[in-house]
């Protein structure tokens, strides 16, 4: 007996789904299709997760040294940025100079992944390298930390070709994205006795096991723990 198409049994099964009132929506679906699995005792085959490549010290110290090599100090500011405060390259073109404080050395992150705002802090010793070219972007007439001289914020693309020159400019063989500069300060947190709960504030990321410690914690708290260790960073 030849076996029915997917198709075709998704046309039957949608007639009489059409019938219910109110019609199915995703998580019904959802829900029906976990059933399914276990009256016919389908196993899902998980694929193993594989932990990410996480750049090394001596390798973000010869990363930087090709960008410092370059002198150019726009570049050098997106890397450091990204270095220090761990956010993402779509969080880090939709920065506004508005969203950086100087005065307390953070910057708002406005809708971020899941649509969620959060405060990342930066060190001290970067304030002054900032400030300066904040000023030179709103002397221009512009609004965003880092866009073009056309006054256009820069690209997914365009952060990523700037970081691959690098890394080629290296010779490091695994590219440097800026997710990769994310793991790297995150795990180089951690290794100076950092607990998940300090980093998660401002890392943007979810523990449901951990939701009651880290709805406790300030961001006050989680900076005084990244100002204590951030001036032993490799760069």
């Amino acid at each position: 007996m030849s076996r029915t198409s997917p198709k075709e049994h998704a046309k039957r099964f949608a007639k009489i789904l059409k019938k219910e009132t109110p019609e199915p929506d995703y998580n019904y679906l959802r829900e029906i299709f976990r059933y399914l699995r276990k009256t016919l005792d389908i196993e899902i085959n998980a694929e193993p997760k594989r932990l990410p490549f996480v750049p090394s010290d001596t390798e973000i110290r010869q990363y930087y040294d090709a960008v410092w090599k370059k002198r150019n100090m726009l570049h050098m500011v997106i890397i450091k940025t990204l270095l220090y405060t761990g956010m993402r390259i779509s969080e880090l073109i939709r920065i506004k100079l508005e969203d950086v404080d100087f005065d307390r050395c953070q910057m708002r992150i406005n809708q971020g992944k899941r649509k969620k705002d959060r405060i990342v802090p930066f060190p001290v010793t970067f304030k002054e390298t900032l400030a300066l070219h904040a000023q030179m972007i709103e002397k221009r007439g512009g609004t965003h930390l880092f866009e073009s001289t056309w006054k256009r914020p820069y690209s997914d693309r365009g952060i990523r070709k700037i970081l691959t020159h690098y890394t080629q400019a290296a010779g490091i063989k695994q590219s440097i994205s800026p997710h990769k500069l994310r793991h790297y300060l995150f795990t180089w947190l951690k290794k100076q006795g950092i607990a998940d709960a300090m980093i998660q504030p401002y890392s943007g990321h979810e523990s449901r096991k951990s939701l009651e410690i880290y709805s406790k914690l300030s961001l006050e708290d989680a900076q005084k723990e990244y100002n204590r260790v951030i001036n032993n960073f490799p760069i």
